[in-house]
């Protein structure tokens, strides 16, 4: 007979992976110290047999938590990528470095866990799917993350 122990570690092992925004699943790290713990999300993705990669990119890319308030400064999470906008804080500093370092480290644990699939914290500047923040304010478009997650071919659902 097997030990159950066993049984539980293959079926971890032989579950689907995919990347999920470390505050959805009860990590303190957004900006303002804090979780966003979506605990239907977790049942989901248990039921589904889906296993979360927790990730955070701002903390991932360098940042603290936690950490002032950051935005895409003027159009959207494209032109921070081809240098046409910054990721700015709300004291005026430039993160576009560590916001584009976090993306890139979450893309590298897509490749390196065969993931497909992203969960991530909707109206986030880095993780945001369908709202983001310009300005300061919220509008239509992926976060940072988010964005070179899609061109890569990562399917992303926001939460």
């Amino acid at each position: 007979m097997a030990n159950p122990s066993d049984s539980e570690t293959n079926d971890r092992s032989e579950s689907t992976p995919v990347l999920v925004s470390a505050c959805l699943l009860g990590r303190p790290c957004r900006y303002d110290g804090k979780a966003k713990r979506d605990a239907s999300l977790e049942q989901e993705l248990q039921s589904a047999g889906l296993r979360p990669i927790p990730f955070c990119p701002e903390e991932s890319g360098g940042l603290s938590t936690p950490r002032p308030k950051a935005w895409i400064e003027s159009q959207d999470a494209a032109a921070v990528w081809s240098g046409d906008s910054e990721m700015v804080t709300e004291h005026g500093q430039n993160v576009s470095k560590e916001f584009k370092a976090g993306a890139a480290l979450a893309m590298e644990q897509c490749v390196k866990h065969s993931i497909s699939d992203a969960y991530l914290k909707e109206r986030s500047p880095s993780c945001g799917v369908e709202q983001t923040h310009v300005q300061n304010k919220p509008v239509a478009g992926p976060g940072v993350t988010t964005a070179l997650l899609i061109k890569n071919g990562v399917r992303v659902h926001g939460r």
